[in-house]
């Protein structure tokens, strides 16, 4: 009896919710530092430039081991990995947390990106290889919620470690769970064996490819929005070693017979699909993960604490959601999920476009509630859409190139969202601006309250006024570039739900069982 073949046991089950818990920390830490970044600037003396770092080169990293993480999978086994990846991302967090310069703070942020990169792909691919099929609908609903609510509460978590404590714990904080964990994967897993014949052919070339592929995708991604995209010389160099490396990368996994990442799994139809409705869902997930707070910040004018406890409500809706997405799974049409999950998605960023300044935690709480709910719903059926069907010995590569996609949908959902922003805030400022003019009468009523709300206060600069009033149209044309994204979100999911309506019941591979019970 092969190690697949082999009945599901306790310790197997348990094995799995150590790696689920691996998984927890690798994708909370891309969020954890975000709200704790001038903490960190302030602590090591960086600049606005190198602090960008601390989170950049931990993204850069991490979208390069995942689909690698497949053929190591292979060659190592799960067990040995994952608890190898484990014990290096503890040790990695350690040394962030006892970093004194930006250097070593950006070295060991993209080591423990790197090696967190490394457990998150085989923590899905077990998901689909050791349980039933009758069990995988509450299976996917479990890690569909590691996977959405841990960059959801990354800022929470962040916030709260930093304000009582320092920043130093928003790494120490791994160590000891992530001994645990280490310790846990090496003795319990023992889903596969490893073939280390395959490292003769392991192909250096096709990872310097990959490295340069996916590392100057996200630089380019990352720093794009902010520097004129290819008018900025670093920009421009980073995409000539993309495109080089991409073609590369795409010709030796079409070659060779053991390629770094194995390409073929895009030959199953319902992987392909569902692998575009998880780089679109990347978009929405990371997307408004990294809006809400951006509005809480320049609008409201929240710290990173109050921040947290705001976008809280959506984990709690995902984690309220997850137990009911799951036993749907096994019961209803998955294209009927995907259609109520898109449809409450685009209905949640159009409550949005109503936005104004004065928005605040109750405003944003049915907005946020839909959001959670609906992630999770569409979650699931995408999860057995994508991996339910595909052979055991595809799995690993496939689980990589999965969360691959759903990790760059968030790359460039952030690019493009932050490109908008900044384009419309200029255009809104410009417009708001040609008609606050002193031809005005508002224009000249509301500038008459501000002196005398000023003059009250003791205050009789003319030019004080003035300011206040540009502060007021900057404001009001950040807001409404903030209703331009959301906009623009709430159409994007308004397509995917009709993509739902019109798809074909997906069938499973053959001579597989329908994934979820009854996909």
């Amino acid at each position: 009896m092969s190690d697949e073949d082999q009945p599901l046991t306790t310790r197997r089950v348990i094995a799995f919710l150590v790696m689920v818990f691996g998984m927890f920390m690798a994708i909370l830490d891309i969020q954890i530092v975000s709200a704790s970044l001038p903490d960190i600037q302030a602590g090591l003396a960086a600049s606005p430039d190198e602090i960008s770092w601390v989170q950049t080169s931990y993204l850069i990293a991490e979208v390069i081991m995942i689909p690698l993480s497949g053929f190591l999978a292979r060659v190592m086994s799960t067990r040995y990995l994952f608890a190898l990846a484990a014990a290096g991302f503890t040790m990695a967090s350690f040394m962030c947390a006892t970093a004194s310069s930006i250097d070593q703070m950006i070295l060991w942020r993209a080591v423990q990106g790197f090696l967190g990169g490394g457990m998150i792909p085989s923590v899905f691919a077990a998901a689909f290889t050791i349980f039933p099929p009758s069990r995988r609908g509450m299976i996917s609903a479990m890690i569909g919620l590691v996977a959405t609510l841990a960059p959801t509460i990354g800022p929470t978590v962040g916030g709260y470690l930093s304000h009582t404590f320092s920043w130093h714990w928003l790494f120490l904080v791994n160590v000891i769970p992530g001994i645990c964990v280490t310790v846990g994967a090496y003795f319990l897993i023992d889903f596969d064996k490893p073939n280390w014949k395959l490292m003769r052919l392991f192909d250096w070339w096709g990872l310097l490819a990959l490295a340069a592929f996916l590392g100057g995708l996200q630089y380019i991604l990352e720093e794009g929005p902010t520097n004129d995209w290819l008018e900025d010389e670093a920009v421009a160099a980073l995409t000539v070693v993309m495109v080089v490396g991409a073609l590369i990368t795409f010709w030796r996994a079409l070659t060779r017979n053991e390629p770094i990442v194995d390409l073929t799994a895009f030959l199953n139809g319902n992987f392909a699909l569902g692998s575009i409705f998880s780089f679109v869902l990347g978009i929405g997930l990371y997307g408004l993960t990294y809006l809400y707070p951006l509005y809480l910040s320049e609008v409201r004018d929240y710290d990173s604490l109050m921040i947290g406890k705001t976008v809280f409500v959506s984990g709690l809706a995902m984690f309220a959601t997850a137990p009911v997405a799951g036993a749907l799974s096994g019961r209803v049409d998955p294209r009927f999920m995907l259609l109520i999950g898109f449809i409450g998605f685009a209905g949640s960023t159009w409550m949005l476009t109503g936005m104004t300044a004065d928005w605040d935690f109750w405003e944003l709480l049915p907005p946020q509630v839909l959001r959670g709910v609906s992630l999770m719903l569409c979650m699931v059926p995408i999860n057995n859409l994508a991996l339910g069907t595909m052979p055991r010995e595809k799995m690993k590569g496939a689980s990589g190139l999965y969360n691959l996609m759903r990790n760059l949908g968030g790359a460039v959902g952030l690019a493009l969202i932050n490109t908008v922003l900044t384009n419309r805030n200029v255009l809104h400022y410009e417009r708001l601006a040609e008609s606050v003019t002193w031809s005005n009468p508002e224009a000249l009523r509301q500038m008459d309250l501000l002196s005398q709300s000023l003059a009250a206060n003791g205050i009789v600069d003319p030019a004080a006024a003035t300011m206040q009033m540009a502060a007021r149209v900057s404001q009001q044309a950040t807001v409404m570039s903030f209703i331009d994204v959301f906009f623009l979100l709430a159409v994007l999911f308004g397509g995917l739900a009709l993509s739902a309506v019109l798809m074909r019941k997906p069938k499973p591979a053959a001579g597989q069982k329908p994934a979820g019970g009854g996909h």
